[in-house]
């Protein structure tokens, strides 16, 4: 059951960048958007279990925190997504696996694997192929800052990462209180972000709010507490999988909706950086001190 719960939320994620596309909202509406709608299913969701949900305020207030850096996170994987469409915004985001463990290096000391250190150069430069080498076959309406803009997402998810994680670390509360929390924050965060956005709305429109309910409801709220509680309990190789099974369902389907076409270099690119993630996910990115290797195979973005 719990490999089951695992597939498919890693399937109903994978739409994510899709759902975007076909909504097109400006950046800020989107995360507003898809954040509120989530928050009448996470509400309920968490109604469920709060008498196990043991967090303290300050926990509470943790995760609040780590939903503002969400928001700027899909604020700005949104511009990439408008960039260089959803198959390639999806498959840079997913390098916040390589930024987890340069920050956990930075913050905490946390000696990085051998592994690690060999494959980060191979992933970045998979990164500047992606980018299309200013080539005038490489998709997207701005390949370059496209891509640019795709690692200023995975650096902001690896903040929320990082933060979310805190937040529960003491307490190992049901999925469901951490994430309404963090997707409270991710509705206020997106108002705070509002004013540098110009076209944000907040007028209901058909069929984009069709997109927008499925982006909370799919998404954020089923797609991440189906994640939340299955990919811990699955072994290494099993998460690893996974986590790369997730971009490459959005290529296919970022293929047969909008037809995206990336070019050889691009396509070559994609297969270095989702091979070095790969590598990364298995054999972790710091050194255990008592503890399991820090991996962010149990979080894709979405």
């Amino acid at each position: 059951m719990t490999r089951i719960s695992a597939v498919v939320g890693i399937v109903s994620i994978s739409f994510s960048a899709i759902f975007m596309r076909l909504a097109s909202p400006s950046p800020a509406t989107g995360a507003f958007w898809r954040a509120a709608y989530a928050v009448p299913l996470l509400t309920a969701a968490w109604l469920l279990v709060r008498k196990r949900d043991g967090r303290d305020r300050p926990a509470r207030w943790l995760a609040f925190g780590a939903g503002l850096l969400l928001a700027v996170d899909l604020v700005v994987w949104q511009m990439a997504i408008d960039r260089i469409g959803a198959s390639l915004a999806v498959v840079l985001a997913n390098v916040q696996v390589v930024f987890v463990g340069g920050l956990a290096w930075l913050l905490h000391r946390e000696r990085p694997t051998v592994t690690a250190l060999a494959v980060v150069p191979i992933v970045l430069v998979g990164v500047v192929m992606i980018s299309g080498l200013g080539r005038l076959d490489a998709y997207g309406t701005d390949p370059v800052f496209g891509t640019v803009l795709g690692l200023a997402t995975a650096l902001t998810y690896t903040g929320f990462i990082l933060v979310f994680r805190h937040s529960n670390r003491r307490h190992l509360a049901p999925a469901a209180g951490p994430l309404l929390d963090a997707t409270l924050g991710t509705v206020v965060g997106s108002l705070l972000l509002a004013p540098l956005d110009t076209g944000f709305t907040l007028a209901f429109s058909w069929p984009r709010h069709g997109w927008l309910l499925a982006l909370g409801l799919v998404i954020q709220g089923l797609g991440w507490l189906l994640i939340t509680n299955a990919l811990p309990r699955l072994a290494a190789l099993e998460t690893s999988v996974l986590l790369l099974l997730q971009p490459m369902l959005t290529i296919v389907w970022a293929r047969l909706v909008f037809a995206e076409s990336l070019s050889t270099v691009q396509w070559l690119g994609v297969g270095v950086v989702l091979g070095g993630i790969l590598v990364i996910a298995l054999r972790g990115t710091v050194e255990p001190k008592g503890f399991r290797q820090v991996s962010a195979a149990a979080e894709p973005h979405s």
